[in-house]
C-alpha cells in the first residue's frame, strides 16, 4: 500500500507578524494564524483523506495548528525531530539580521544548526515514521526552515516560497521521499483579518 506523507507548516505566529527569528523559541498564533490551520483543514475534508496517523514538532505553534486542522479529533505524537532551525543567537532577533540564503553553516558559531545537520535531522525522524506498517496517510506539522532543509536533503523541488500552512505532499518508498505535489491554501476570505495584521 502507498506511503503518503503530509507535511505542513503552521501557522501565522506572533513572531512572524513581528519580522523575528523564530528557531527553537516559540511564539503563539495570531488570529489571523488560527483561522489559515483551521482553513488548511479543509484540503484534508475536500479531499477526502483519511489520515491514520498525525505528529507535530514540540514547538506549540505546530501543535496548535495541527490540533486546527484536525478539529481536535485526532490524537498526535509531538516530536523533537521535527522542530525547526536552531539558529542559537540570533533567536528571537529581527529578521533583518539574517545573512542571505541559502544560510549553510552560518549559525553554528552562534551556538545555532547546520543546514545539513536541520535536514538530516528531519528526514531521519520522518524515515523512521512512515517506516513503521501501519503508517500510510500520515500528517505531520513542522516549520518552514526545517521543511525547507528536508526537501534539500533529499534533493527535491522547492516551492517558491513556504508560506504559512503550506502542505507538502510527499510519497515515501524505499527509504526515499519523493515530492508529489504541494498545495497553498487560499486565505482570501481572510484578507480583512491580513489587513489588519
Amino acid at each position: 500500500m502507498e506511503k503518503i506523507l503530509y507535511l505542513m507548516r503552521h501557522g501565522q505566529t506572533l513572531f512572524n507578524l513581528e519580522h523575528k527569528i523564530q528557531g527553537w523559541c516559540d511564539s503563539p498564533l495570531t488570529e489571523l494564524g488560527i483561522n489559515q490551520a483551521k482553513i488548511a483543514g479543509r484540503y484534508f475534508t475536500d479531499n477526502k483523506i483519511k489520515l491514520d496517523h498525525c505528529y507535530a514538532s514540540t514547538s506549540e505553534r505546530a501543535s496548535d495548528t495541527l490540533e486546527l486542522v484536525t478539529g481536535g479529533k485526532l490524537p498526535y505524537i509531538r516530536l523533537k525531530g521535527i522542530k525547526e532551525w536552531n539558529f542559537g543567537r540570533f533567536e528571537a532577533m529581527d529578521e533583518l539580521l539574517n545573512p542571505p540564503l541559502p544560510y549553510k553553516d552560518f549559525f553554528v558559531k552562534y551556538g545555532g544548526e547546520d543546514q545539513e545537520e536541520v535536514g538530516k535531522r528531519v528526514a531521519k525522524t520522518l524515515s523512521q515514521v512512515m517506516q513503521q506498517e501501519d503508517h500510510h496517510s500520515v500528517l505531520a506539522v513542522s516549520h518552514g526552515g526545517a521543511m525547507v532543509c528536508f526537501l534539500r536533503y533529499y534533493k527535491q523541488p522547492l516551492p517558491h516560497e513556504m508560506k504559512n500552512c503550506t502542505i507538502l505532499k510527499l510519497k515515501y518508498e524505499d527509504g526515499q521521499f519523493t515530492l508529489l505535489d504541494y498545495f497553498e491554501p487560499d486565505f482570501s476570505e481572510l484578507d480583512q483579518l491580513i489587513l489588519s495584521s
